[in-house]
């Protein structure tokens, strides 16, 4: 395991428990999943301190248990400080001339969106010049199954990954929202299939929205971009899918 190495000794200042607990994510980082007996042999510790060691990190969420091989792996804490870690990437500033001139053509709201572990957060948009439109959410953050925006980046985590993120279900917003966890992978496949998501007033009444990834230059997806209408223009949704790709792969580009 490429760590620090134990030639190197500890510098006077740190603690010896959280050292090892570092390392024994390091560990589960090259390989996937870990036993006691792994984290044992490779911290040098007592198979009892490797097992303290993984209840801990598993009670705070960083690691999680098979229940069947009885192996850890990375936990939903874990998924969620990487995930944070994506969205910290500034697609805000690159986005928003690209908004701006989206929310022009379309005469709807355009939102931009990153994923927060199990939430999204909109960290912009631009209104509608409409009299009957929906309000730009920058600044919240809300459940990602229940949004567009969300659902898109769902869509690219792994089957473990997005297991990590709900370990207590899925939270209901309206009576349309998905709750059932094996409902919401069937959407997802179909998202991915499709290239774009769409929230029909799961999150809220009479709210509907239809959104796409934007990718960086390696094509991983770093945030979504999303238009939101008001009920009575739902119908016109998937006509905006195509001018949300251009944008979002112009957005993309300045990346």
């Amino acid at each position: 395991m490429p760590d620090r190495g134990d030639t190197q000794p500890l510098p006077p200042y740190a603690i010896e428990s959280v050292d090892k607990a570092l390392r024994l994510l390091l560990l589960m980082r090259h390989r996937g999943t870990v036993r006691v007996t792994d984290v044992s042999d490779e911290l040098g510790v007592a198979r009892s301190t490797a097992h303290r060691l993984l209840m801990t990190l598993a009670h705070h969420g960083f690691v999680a248990q098979d229940t069947v091989s009885r192996s850890y792996r990375v936990g939903r804490v874990m998924v969620e400080i990487g995930l944070a870690a994506v969205g910290e990437l500034d697609v805000r500033r690159k986005a928003r001339q690209h908004m701006e001139k989206l929310a022009a053509e379309l005469r709807e709201t355009v939102n931009l969106l990153v994923l927060e572990g199990a939430e999204v957060h909109f960290i912009d948009g631009v209104e509608s010049d409409r009299t009957l439109r929906v309000t730009a959410r920058t600044g919240l953050l809300v459940p990602a199954h229940a949004t567009a925006g969300g659902k898109a980046l769902l869509a690219e985590l792994s089957a473990s990954e997005l297991e990590a993120l709900y370990p207590n279900g899925l939270d209901r917003m309206t009576e349309r929202t998905l709750t059932d966890i094996n409902l919401l992978r069937d959407e997802l496949a179909e998202v991915r299939r499709l290239g774009y998501a769409i929230n029909r007033g799961e999150r809220e009444h009479g709210v509907h929205a239809v959104a796409v990834c934007i990718r960086d230059h390696a094509g991983r997806a770093v945030a979504a971009l999303a238009t939101s209408v008001p009920a009575p223009r739902a119908s016109r949704l998937h006509s905006f899918v195509e001018p949300l790709r251009r944008s979002a792969d112009a957005i993309g580009r300045d990346l």
